[in-house]
Formats: C-alpha cells, sequence, structure tokens
C-alpha cells in the first residue's frame, strides 16, 4: 500500500491529446471524428473512437470503420507546448510532480492540502485552470497508489474525476478489466484470458504460481500485487529519460528519399 492514510497521489491525464489540440486549433472540427496522421493513426478523437478507430491503426482501415473521418497532419510543436504548459498547472499545486509522457503526469498533493484544500478540491481546481486556460479536456483519478489513481483516471475519461477513497479501494479495483492494469498489453491479456481471467478481481484470486508459471516470474508477481493494490512505488520527480521520440505523418506521400529524408533530419534534429 502506498504511504500515508489519505489518497493524495493525483494522475492527471489530458484527454484525446493530440486530437483535442487540432479541435482546439480548428474549432471546425470540434464534434467531428478526426484522426492525426495518414497512412497510420496517430492519435484519434473520442468522435472516432466510438467507430472504433485507434492510435497505430492503418488509415485505410480507419477510413473503413468511419468513412466520415478527418485526418489532419498534426502540429508537434502545438503539442509540446500544451502539454509543457499543463504540467506547469501541476507544478503550482505541487513540488512532487513526476511526467511520465507529454500529456500525462502524477503529482502527490499531500503536502499542499493546508494551502489548496483536500486532494479532490485541488484536482477540481486543476481541471478548472486546464480547461480555462489552456481550452483542453483533462481526466484526474486520485488514490493511494500510483497504479490506482492512473486507472482512476482512465475511468474518469472523457473529461472527469474519480477519487478512490481509502477502504474502497478493492472494491473498487477487482470489478474492472485486466486492461486497465499497466503492463497487460494485448498479449498479455490473451494469456490471461485462456485461463478465464478478465478481471483484475480474477486476476488477485489466481495463484502467484499460475501466474509466475504463465507470464514469467517477475510480470506474475509484479500484476498479483498490483491486483491487490499493493503499490509501495513513490514518485520519481527527477526521472532521468530512457528514450525520446519524435514523429510525423507522411500520409500517401510516396517512401521516396527526397520524401522521408528530410522528414527524418527534422525529427532528429527536435
Amino acid at each position: 500500500m502506498a504511504q500515508g492514510a489519505e489518497a493524495t497521489i493525483l494522475h492527471a491525464d489530458l484527454d484525446a491529446f493530440y486530437a483535442s489540440v487540432e479541435q482546439l486549433l480548428d474549432p471546425s472540427l470540434r464534434g467531428k471524428p478526426i484522426a492525426v496522421g495518414g497512412g497510420v493513426v496517430l492519435a484519434a478523437s473520442y468522435e472516432a473512437k466510438a467507430f472504433g478507430v485507434r492510435g497505430g491503426m492503418p488509415g485505410r482501415k480507419a477510413r473503413e470503420l468511419c468513412p466520415e473521418l478527418i485526418f489532419v497532419g498534426g502540429h508537434f510543436s502545438e503539442y509540446q507546448r500544451l502539454g509543457d504548459a499543463a504540467i506547469k498547472v501541476l507544478d503550482d499545486f505541487t513540488p512532487l510532480v513526476e511526467r511520465i509522457s507529454i500529456d500525462e503526469a502524477f503529482a502527490d498533493v499531500a503536502g499542499c492540502t493546508h494551502l489548496f484544500g483536500p486532494p479532490d478540491e485541488i484536482a477540481h481546481a486543476i481541471r478548472r485552470r486546464v480547461k480555462a486556460e489552456l481550452g483542453l479536456p483533462i481526466s484526474i483519478g486520485v488514490a493511494r497508489t500510483k497504479h490506482l489513481a492512473k486507472i482512476a483516471s482512465q475511468v474518469a475519461k472523457p473529461d472527469g474525476l474519480v477519487v478512490v477513497e481509502p477502504g474502497t479501494e478493492l472494491a473498487f479495483l477487482h470489478d474492472l478489466p485486466v486492461t486497465l492494469m499497466w503492463g497487460v498489453g494485448p498479449a498479455t491479456r490473451a494469456r490471461l484470458a485462456d485461463i478465464g481471467v478478465e478481471t483484475i478481481g480474477q486476476l488477485a484470486r489466481t495463484h502467484g504460481g499460475a501466474l509466475k508459471r504463465l507470464l514469467g516470474p517477475a510480470a506474475g508477481e509484479k500484476l498479483a500485487a498490483l491486483a491487490w493494490n499493493r503499490d509501495p512505488r513513490r514518485l520519481e520527480t527527477h526521472r532521468r529519460a530512457h528514450s525520446a521520440g519524435a514523429q510525423s505523418a507522411l500520409g500517401r506521400k510516396p517512401a521516396l528519399p527526397r520524401v522521408f529524408v528530410p522528414t527524418l533530419l527534422h525529427l532528429a534534429d527536435r
């Protein structure tokens, strides 16, 4: 279990971030199914996701699922600027912020409740500021552990807030699908489904030895602990990045050196 008796860890996640930024930059796109990318979908709006469009999907398949889908090229410098601005809002409430991607971060507000009120009020204030100052929707989960706060923010989407109070964690957690857990991708989900495990509660009730045999010792032990909300990790406020990335969609342009070499050089420079 996490440190402290109160739920003070926030996980804040900008909703459908790339697509939301495009709808912010071009209001005519609001309420319409859009995808950032071209040949491959980099991100999709909630309107597009309702048709089954997902990031990483080939553009042709996305159009088959959603004939009205609008593709946009993407404004990557704006994504970085607005992502940084959202993190700055968190920084204004607490110095304990762990950014884990361009559009999401953890924050521990245990030490600032005397200034800004209880954690749920802080979360509401963050959401109001991000909406007012940046024009973007953001979902926040609040819990005693990082793992549960992140799951709560996913449950809160789109544009919502979920607080998991102490004493209610397992009741909240165990009815949810295993796909919401950190470390459960398509391959792990399929393996768990083979033994009849589809919810986190079913995972929690599965013998640890069986999980280790199925997933490997490290992964099996980790998932078994997380299923019982055992997550002692503190925020890493000075994380060192293990990788850096930039991306751009070429759309339907031909795969010729004169087309992709300038793009590669630009991405490497970024």
